[in-house]
């Protein structure tokens, strides 16, 4: 089991939270991570590798939400034995906790379900860290109660990851000011490519802005996050899911150099 603290050890770099949006088959799974814990292994950032092992906030009835939970979880835990690093993904109900615990380092909390004291509560339970992504609906300084849920239930272990603001009904917005302010409750983590979705399209289809993940990207290190959220795939119009703004999979050093320089550059 990975430690918390070893999540930060690295005073002029920044943790790295990355892979695709779902588990769409091993083989893509591997190429993702085997990518991208190169370039990690490269640069010298500590790399944790994301993906969902079900989708069930989907807008459409028949949009993809995976190819099995046990069959996805069972992917994303030997790409962690394989590739020996850490592994997150994200949980929807009470149960799925003790299930994705048994295959995976963190247990992420999904923004729509920030408030969901049961299901915090459950992953907070388990003794895995516990990472809660801001809800699009709540303020920074009301993510402290989230946090506090986790550490009530005994768990010291415990991550906020910003993830933009609703702006009207198709938008998103990141408020960089609340960084600091939930930085006084746990470590901070940029969820740069959801920041950047524009959901509720009429299609029933989220779109993005992934040319702005670089701006996004290098406005959260200089604003002083703990770590970056990325999804990213080798081709996004190919995604199964959220591919309207993933990174391409081809330009996340490029990216990653860029962005330890503004952190150096502050540190």
């Amino acid at each position: 089991m990975i430690q918390f603290k070893e999540l930060f050890n690295k005073e002029n770099s920044f943790l790295l939270i990355a892979g695709p949006c779902a588990i769409e088959s091993e083989k893509i799974a591997f190429e993702i991570a085997d990518k991208i814990h190169n370039i990690s292994q490269k640069l010298d950032i500590d790399f944790v590798f994301k993906g969902s092992f079900k989708k069930a906030n989907r807008s459409k009835i028949d949009s993809f939400t995976g190819i099995g939970d046990e069959k996805a979880l069972e992917i994303i835990k030997k790409v962690g034995h394989d590739f020996s690093i850490a592994t997150t993904t994200d949980i929807h109900e009470v149960k799925d906790a003790k299930l994705a615990a048994n295959h995976v380092d963190i247990l992420q909390i999904p923004a729509f379900l920030a408030r969901q004291t049961d299901l915090i509560v459950a992953a907070a339970k388990t003794s895995k860290i516990v990472n809660i992504k801001k809800g699009q609906f709540m303020n920074p300084s009301s993510m402290k109660f989230a946090v506090d849920k986790v550490k009530d239930s005994g768990n010291e272990k415990v991550l906020i990851t910003e993830r933009g603001n609703m702006f009207g009904y198709q938008d998103l917005v990141v408020d960089f000011r609340g960084i600091p302010k939930m930085k006084e409750f746990a470590p901070v983590i940029l969820d740069v490519t959801h920041s950047l979705q524009q959901p509720n399209q009429p299609l029933g289809v989220t779109g993005g802005h992934p040319e702005l993940i670089e701006t996004i990207a290098k406005a959260g290190i200089a604003s002083g996050v703990d770590g970056l959220f990325i999804e990213t795939h080798p081709s996004p119009e190919n995604a199964k899911s959220d591919g309207k703004n993933m990174l391409p999979l081809d330009q996340l050093e490029t990216l990653l150099v860029k962005l330890l320089k503004i952190k150096s550059a502050i540190s």
